[in-house]
């Protein structure tokens, strides 16, 4: 079988070679199924093109090779400012309907501050940066001494299997080295894909886990597979960015989503 997709700027052949590959009972039935996946490669790559436009070339990327876990770093390498509107997303997303909160990765506090704007009944976070703990976690409990606020000293790797379940988790964090980078984000389809088993034995049932994903504007099929092997069911929003021009993160695009999973 040989199928061909042409336009000004590409051309995209497909050849099976393998008679037995993709092989359902009919020959119609084999060509819808290869046609759709062909077509939604090319519909990718149209869209691919267009968004291009809009990225910008970003500062030299982050290294990984000295181990961030105690790092002292600056405001910005912590998170820079154009991630807030995901925070502020995210932070509703995991809220709105109150319960007990977890957030794996405590940052400048950002989310935190943001999540304590809803009716919740408590707040856990996971935070090993000893100076990011003095600098920004301390100063958030003293602001909020009235709410039910509770620090996990540590990496969540060594830390999680001692707390119970939550309603709500939210998810962000960054690698802390050279082989977190490699096998979790070059590795994987989203970063937040390593914590999904712990998410699913952390939540309560019908409890909502967020994170986000720098797939632009949808979900890829393997991400989405990925998703209900774990969860019962998911949702994602897109969420546009001002992305300046010399971002310091590994991502340049204007948009990014925003996925909310059901335990």
């Amino acid at each position: 079988m040989r199928k061909i997709k042409r336009s000004k700027a590409f051309e995209v052949v497909l050849t099976i070679n393998d008679e037995q590959f993709i092989r359902p009972p009919k020959d119609a039935q084999r060509n819808a199924i290869v046609n759709r996946a062909l077509k939604e490669f090319v519909g990718s790559l149209n869209i691919l093109d267009a968004q291009a436009k809009h990225f910008v070339p970003g500062a030299t990327s982050h290294s990984f090779k000295e181990d961030r876990s105690q790092k002292v770093l600056e405001e910005q390498e912590i998170m820079e400012d154009w991630q807030i509107p995901l925070m502020k997303e995210m932070a509703k997303t995991i809220a709105e309907d109150g319960g007990d909160i977890l957030e794996i990765g405590f940052g400048r506090g950002v989310s935190a501050n943001m999540i304590m704007q809803y009716p919740i009944d408590s707040y856990t976070t996971i935070e090993c940066n000893d100076d990011v703990v003095k600098t920004y976690f301390e100063t958030f409990k003293n602001e909020h001494s009235d709410k039910n606020i509770k620090l996990v000293h540590g990496l969540w790797q060594d830390t999680i299997d001692s707390l119970t379940e939550f309603d709500g988790i939210l998810f962000h964090t960054y690698p802390l080295n050279d082989d977190e980078y490699m096998q979790y984000v070059n590795g994987s389809i989203t970063f937040a894909e390593h914590f999904f088993e712990h998410a699913t034995k952390h939540l309560k049932l019908g409890g909502s886990f967020t994170y986000f994903s720098n797939e632009i504007d949808s979900l890829s099929r393997e991400h989405q597979q990925l998703l209900l092997r774990h969860f019962s069911s998911f949702s994602a929003k897109v969420i546009p960015l001002e992305m300046p021009n010399d971002v310091k993160d590994t991502w340049w695009a204007n948009s990014i989503l925003v996925i909310k999973a059901i335990k």
